[in-house]
């Protein structure tokens, strides 16, 4: 049976239910958190979300490797807006401490195999199904369609249906889900006859934190990143 909470993740349970998850296809979003990661803490992040009656199932520092825990797989978080991340039987919210203008897979990596790892026992297919998520500001007017959404797997959160978020940018999807990536194979787009852009703006996430601690980033910051295989 899968574990309701990620091995080895550090933990800052939530006081704030998002409520029962009510069925459908699995689904991970990834979100942004807006702030520099070689700056701040993944816990820093956590912390300022529970603030704010918001939180994430993970909280994730990509140069660091930390990964703090605030909801267990079975409860929705309250990162998605309108009930959305109660849709499917599990709706994963993963909050990269990163900014949208800078994709995050361009730098180190540290820690994301456990992460998939724990998302595929959970049965989410490591797959896009609105292909690549646009880079930002133009993500704020993606098509977030629901039929893509229907499908389950892998999103980001500026495909979401009823957000209008940037995040988290123009990642390259190919280095998180790279085992199901061989060189040569086309990259997925977006089905045609989804929905049409979204009009107005939410204040993207990272606006909104401004975490209390901070790291002190090496002397020299490695870049290593997982190639498709």
């Amino acid at each position: 049976m899968a574990d309701a909470w990620l091995p080895g993740a550090g933990r800052l349970p939530s006081k704030h239910d998002g409520g029962p998850l009510k069925g459908g296809a699995p689904r991970a979003v990834w979100h942004t958190s807006e702030n520099d990661p070689w700056r701040i803490s993944a816990r820093s992040v956590a912390q300022r979300l529970e603030q704010q009656g918001r939180n994430a199932h993970l909280i994730w520092n990509p140069c660091s490797g930390e990964i703090v825990q605030m909801m267990p797989a079975t409860l929705a978080a309250r990162m998605l807006s309108g009930g959305i991340g109660q849709e499917g039987r599990m709706c994963f919210q993963i909050v990269v401490v990163g900014s949208a203008r800078k994709p995050f897979t361009g730098g180190p990596l540290e820690g994301l195999e456990s992460i998939v790892g724990w998302l595929d026992s959970w049965h989410v297919p490591r797959r896009w199904p609105a292909g690549e998520p646009l880079p930002s500001p133009e993500a704020y007017h993606a098509a977030r369609g629901r039929r893509s959404w229907a499908r389950g797997g892998y999103f980001g959160s500026s495909q979401v249906p009823g957000m209008s978020d940037p995040a988290p940018g123009a990642i390259d999807i190919y280095k998180i889900t790279s085992s199901e990536a061989p060189r040569g194979v086309p990259r997925p787009r977006a089905a045609p006859g989804e929905a049409a852009p979204l009009s107005g703006r939410d204040e993207p996430l990272g606006h909104r934190l401004q975490a209390p601690d901070r790291m002190q980033p090496p002397a020299q910051a490695p870049v290593r990143a997982s190639s498709p295989s």
